[in-house]
C-alpha cells in the first residue's frame, strides 16, 4: 500500500469509528502477591508498609523538612539555605547550597576503608578485565580534568561524550563534573547524523571518543562516526579526544584530534573539584527516538544527584559488601544514573560489561553474575525475553546463589517474563524491583521498597518518596479502580528536568500544558484495588478499537502468557470498520513451530484473557523484534509496517537492520 493510500484509509477509518471513552476498565487482574522475605526485611533499610507510608505521607506534606534530613548525607561545600523554590515549571532545589558530584562520587570516600575498595569493575566483551578502586577512579578523574582544562573546557562548556561502555567513559563524565562542564553522553550505537544534531543543538567545543568499541565480535567504528558528523567544519567543535581501544587505524586530524593517552603524559593528579550552585547544569541527555530536532533533557547538580542516591539506598538496598550490575549503556539515562553516580555516591560497587549479553554464548550475563558473585543485578524486560526465549539450560549452567535482589527498568514488565525471573534468575528468594520512571525524571518515580512492598508480577507498585503519582481523565479528573487513564506527577521532585535545553517554550509546552500545573508523563496506568498502579504504556500506543481503548502492554502481557511465546510486539492499524485493528508480532520459544494453527490459538488465548475487543485481528510471527541496542523495540517500525507504509525515519540504532526487511517481507499467520 502506497503511503497516500494508507492515509486516505486512516482518514476513514477515523470517520467510522465511535469516540473512546475517556478510560477504559482493565480486564486484566493479577491475583499473585509475594511478600518481601523476612530475612531480607530484618536486615533491609525500610523493613515494613507502615514504614514506608509513614516516609512517603512526610515526603509530600512536609517535603522540605523530609529532602533536608536526606540531603544532609551528601558532602556540600556550602549549605543551603531553601530546600524548594517551585514556580511551576521551573524548581530550584537547595538554593544558595553548593557541592560538586565528583567529589561526593569520589573523594569523601577516601579517607576510610573504601579508598581501596573496588569502584568499578569491568570486563570487555572479548574478555578483558580491569578492577578500578576509588583511589585509582578519583586519580584517573583527575588527571583527565586536567587534560580538559588544558584543552581549555571551562565551568559551563559542553562536552559531547561518545564512547563504547569501558571505564573511561566514567572517568570523561565526571572529569566534566569535576571542573563545572556540562556533559551530554550519545549513545555509541547513534549515528554521524545524531551526533552532529547533538553537537549543535548543545553547542558543545569538545568531542571525547575511542578509535571503536566492541560489539558481537565486530567492531564499531566510533572516530569514523565522529569524523562524518564534523565533516565540513560548521560545528563549534575545536578538540575531540580518542581512547585507544580497538587498535585500528584511524584518521588524526592535525590540530584538533588528541590520543587520550598521549595527552594524559602532560598533567598530574592534582584537580581540586570545584565548588558549584545547586542548580549548575549537570548534563544534557537526548531523548531517542524523536523525529525532528533532537531534544536535550537538562538536569542540574544537587537535587538530581541526591535523587539517585537515595534510590540506590532505598530502592536497590545497596550495602558496602555488594557487587551491583546495571546492564544498561552508559548512554542512556539508566546508565548515569544507576551505572555511575548513584552507586558511586554511595560507594558501592558497580560492575561494567562492554559487550551484548549473547555472545560469544547466549549464558555471558550468566557467567558474569557467577564469576563475580553479584549480589544485585538490574536489567531490561526486553533482555530478560530473550533469555526466556534462549531456554533455561543456559542459566542452570550457573550459580546465580549471591544474587539477593533484582530489578528491571525500560518499559512494563509482564507477568510471566516477571515469573521466569522470579523463579529461575532469583530462586524464588529474590525480591523485584520494577521500576519506572524516565529520562525526563532523572531516577525512579514508582517503584516496589524491596524489604517493605509486597509485589505482583507486572506492576511498579508504588510511588517513591516525594512523588505524588495520579491516574486521570483528559479533564484532570482521578479515574476508578483497574480504569485507565493518563498518568500525572503533582507535585516537583528534586530530580526532575530542569527544562529542554535551549527550548523553555518546548519545555512548558511538552510537559507542564495538558494539565495546569502537573507534569504529564506521557504515559497511561492504572490503579488497581491495592492503589498499585500498572503503567500500560505510551499514550501514543493506546489503541481505539470500536470506540474502546486498549493499552498494547496488556495485549503483549496476554501474548506471552502462553506457554509458546516469548516474545510480542503489539501496534495498531488502520480499519475502516473499527478505527484501527490489532496487529501483534509475535516471536516464539525455542523448538516451538509458528504457524497458522499457533496463530488461531493465540487470537483465542488473547479472547479468553482480557475479551473479545482485544482479538488479534493479524498475528505476525517474527525470528526477530526490531530493537535498538539498548533493547527497545521500536513500535514506530512496526506501525508502518502493520499499515503497509513506506519506512520512514533514522533507523541507525537497530540492533539488526535485517530484522525490518524479514518483517516486511512476512505474509503474517502463514
Amino acid at each position: 500500500m502506497s503511503q497516500k493510500a494508507a492515509s486516505q484509509k486512516t482518514a476513514k477509518a477515523a470517520k467510522n469509528v465511535k469516540p473512546a471513552t475517556t478510560s477504559t476498565k482493565s480486564l486484566l487482574v493479577e491475583n499473585r502477591v509475594f511478600k518481601p522475605a523476612a530475612e531480607f526485611s530484618k536486615k533491609a533499610r525500610i523493613s515494613s508498609m507502615a514504614q514506608y507510608r509513614k516516609m512517603h505521607e512526610e515526603s509530600l506534606r512536609h517535603p522540605e523538612k523530609f529532602f533536608a534530613r536526606e540531603a544532609k548525607e551528601l558532602a556540600w561545600r556550602k549549605p543551603f539555605k531553601k530546600v524548594l523554590d517551585w514556580k511551576c515549571p521551573n524548581a530550584k532545589w537547595f538554593t544558595g547550597g553548593q557541592l560538586n558530584v565528583s567529589e561526593n562520587c569520589l573523594d569523601r570516600h577516601l579517607d576510610g576503608p573504601r579508598k581501596t575498595k573496588a569502584a568499578i569493575i569491568w570486563e570487555g566483551e572479548p574478555g578483558e578485565k580491569r578492577v578500578i578502586t576509588y583511589q585509582q577512579l578519583h586519580r584517573d578523574v583527575c588527571r583527565f580534568s586536567n587534560v580538559l582544562k588544558r584543552h581549555k573546557v571551562r565551568k559551563g562548556d559542553r562536552v559531547v561524550i561518545y564512547m563504547p561502555m569501558v571505564p573511561e567513559a566514567a572517568v570523561a563524565m565526571l572529569a566534566c563534573t569535576r571542573i563545572g562542564a556540562v556533559h551530554s553522553v550519545v549513545f555509541g550505537g547513534f549515528s554521524a547524523e545524531s551526533i552532529k544534531d547533538r553537537v549543535l543543538d548543545s553547542g558543545a567545543t569538545v568531542v571525547i571518543t575511542a578509535d571503536g568499541g566492541y560489539r558481537r565480535g565486530a567492531v564499531v567504528p566510533l572516530k569514523k562516526n565522529v569524523d562524518d558528523a564534523l565533516k565540513g567544519g560548521d560545528t563549534p567543535v575545536k578538540t575531540v579526544i580518542v581512547l585507544r581501544r580497538t587498535g585500528q587505524d584511524v584518521h588524526i586530524e592535525e590540530g584538533r584530534d588528541y590520543w587520550w593517552h598521549r595527552e594524559l603524559e602532560y598533567v598530574d593528579a592534582n584537580c581540586p573539584a570545584v565548588a558549584l550552585d545547586s542548580e549548575a547544569p549537570l548534563f544534557i541527555l537526548y531523548t531517542s527516538g524523536s523525529t525532528g530536532k533532537p531534544k536535550g533533557i537538562l538536569h542540574s547538580t544537587a537535587g538530581y544527584l541526591l535523587h539517585a542516591q537515595m534510590t540506590c539506598k532505598y530502592v536497590f538496598d545497596l550495602r558496602d559488601d555488594d557487587v551491583y550490575w546495571c546492564t544498561a549503556d552508559i548512554g542512556w539515562v539508566t546508565g548515569h544514573s544507576y551505572m555511575v553516580y548513584g552507586p558511586l555516591a554511595m560507594g558501592a560497587t558497580s560492575l561494567m560489561y562492554e559487550g551484548a549479553p549473547n555472545w560469544p554464548e547466549n549464558d555471558r550475563f550468566w557467567r558474569i553474575i557467577e564469576e563475580y558473585a553479584v549480589t544485585v543485578f538490574y536489567t531490561a524486560p526486553t533482555a530478560i525475553r530473550a533469555f526466556m526465549k534462549w531456554g533455561d539450560d543456559w542459566l542452570k549452567k550457573h550459580d546465580l546463589s549471591s544474587l539477593r535482589l533484582l530489578g528491571t527498568v525500560g518499559e512494563p514488565i509482564n507477568p510471566e517474563a516477571w515469573m521466569w525471573y522470579h523463579k529461575l534468575v532469583g530462586g524464588g528468594r529474590c525480591p523485584i524491583v520494577d521500576t519506572w520512571w524516565q529520562t525526563e525524571t532523572g531516577g525512579h518515580m514508582i517503584t516496589p521498597i524491596p524489604g517493605a512492598t509486597p509485589t505482583k508480577p507486572g506492576t511498579a507498585t508504588l510511588p517513591f518518596f516525594g512523588v505524588d503519582a495520579a491516574i486521570v481523565d483528559d479533564l484532570g479528573k482521578e479515574v476508578g479502580t483497574n480504569e485507565q487513564g493518563k498518568l500525572v506527577i503533582r507535585k516537583p521532585w528534586p530530580s526532575m528536568l530542569r527544562g529542554i535545553w535551549g527550548d523553555k517554550k518546548r519545555y512548558q509546552d511538552t510537559y507542564w500544558s495538558e494539565f495546569k500545573g502537573w507534569y504529564f508523563a506521557g504515559d497511561g496506568a492504572r490503579r488497581d484495588k491495592d492503589g498499585y498502579i500498572w503503567i500500560i504504556g505510551r499514550i501514543d500506543d493506546v489503541l481505539n478499537v470500536a470506540g474502546h481503548r486498549l493499552g498494547t502492554a496488556e495485549v503483549e502481557s496476554a501474548l506471552v502468557s502462553h506457554p509458546a511465546v516469548a516474545e510480542s510486539a503489539v501496534v495498531g492499524r488502520p480499519d475502516e470498520l473499527k478505527g484501527q485493528g490489532v496487529v501483534c508480532f509475535v516471536t516464539v520459544k525455542e523448538g516451538v513451530k509458528a504457524g497458522r494453527e499457533l496463530a488461531d490459538a493465540l487470537k483465542s488465548h488473547v479472547r479468553k484473557v482480557i475479551g473479545p475487543v482485544a482479538t488479534p485481528d493479524e498475528i505476525r510471527f517474527a525470528a526477530a523484534l526490531p530493537k535498538t541496542r539498548s533493547g527497545k523495540i521500536m513500535r514506530r517500525l512496526l506501525k508502518q509496517i502493520a499499515a503497509g507504509e513506506t519506512l520512514k525515519g533514522d533507523t541507525t540504532t537497530l540492533e539488526d537492520i535485517n530484522v525490518i526487511a524479514a518483517l516486511a517481507a512476512a505474509s503474517g499467520e502463514d
